[in-house]
């Protein structure tokens, strides 16, 4: 009989109900299908974050769970830490800029944020900047750019970390500008960055193109400005004490 269930779940395309329907409390057939039924959206929901977790490929496994909220964060006077965690940028198509020194807990928070996206379905992409650069620099040497674009079509969210740290050649430069200028009001972006505004075009070297990239960064943005020393480098610090 178990094999038979086996067999019917499979053909149905129930990837659990097999697995768990014999640990199902219940009082009437009602309750029962009821709570099976849940219990099998439950882990497709799971099952989909997982994958949509790995296919971010973020660096480590930081959560909004573990972050340390501190006084350090300048949130703008629309918005709260609740509703950046609620996510509702997302739906909304806009963006969120991080803005501090290194070491202050930007990465975290923007896997944080990103890693619950995963978790309610969303699709996300994690990058270095200077690693996407050179990504999109192969990919035009090898005529794979349109390729790149096919792929980016279903992504909710793009991540884009260290933005400032490395300079770009000028043609990465113009690359990334495309790239971000064709997400504008089509996904959100979340970016990190040790760098003012202002001084972008330390890694724009095109004045134009910083100000035209600026401009649609900034247009449905929630810019969030970390201040005070280095988690890190107290926490180092601190061990030596």
């Amino acid at each position: 009989m178990k094999q038979d269930i086996k067999e019917l779940c499979k053909s149905l395309r129930l990837a659990y109900v097999a697995d768990v329907y014999e640990q199902i409390p219940f009082e009437t057939p009602e309750q029962f299908l009821y709570r099976l039924l849940k219990e099998e959206i439950r882990l497709r929901e799971k099952a989909r974050a997982i994958r949509l977790i790995k296919k971010a490929k973020f660096l480590d496994k930081k959560s909004l769970h573990d972050y340390e909220w501190t006084e350090q964060l300048r949130f703008p006077p629309h918005l709260t830490k609740e509703d950046l965690c609620s996510l509702q940028f997302i739906e909304n198509r806009e963006n969120v800029v991080l803005v501090g020194s290194p070491g202050t807990g930007k990465t975290h928070l923007a896997t944080g944020l990103g890693r619950k996206a995963c978790e309610l379905g969303f699709e996300v992409r994690f990058y270095r900047v200077a690693h996407l650069v050179e990504e999109l620099e192969q990919a035009l040497r090898n005529n794979r750019l349109s390729a790149f674009r096919k792929r980016m079509e279903k992504v909710d969210l793009v991540i884009l970390d260290e933005m400032g740290y490395l300079p770009f050649s000028k043609e990465g430069a113009e690359l990334l500008f495309q790239i971000i200028s064709e997400f504008y009001e089509q996904k959100s972006v979340i970016i990190t960055s040790n760098l003012e505004f202002s001084q972008w075009n330390r890694i724009f070297t095109d004045s134009r193109l910083t100000a035209a990239l600026v401009d649609r960064l900034i247009h449905h943005a929630h810019i969030i400005s970390f201040h005070g020393e280095s988690y890190r480098l107290s926490h180092a610090l601190s061990k030596r004490n």
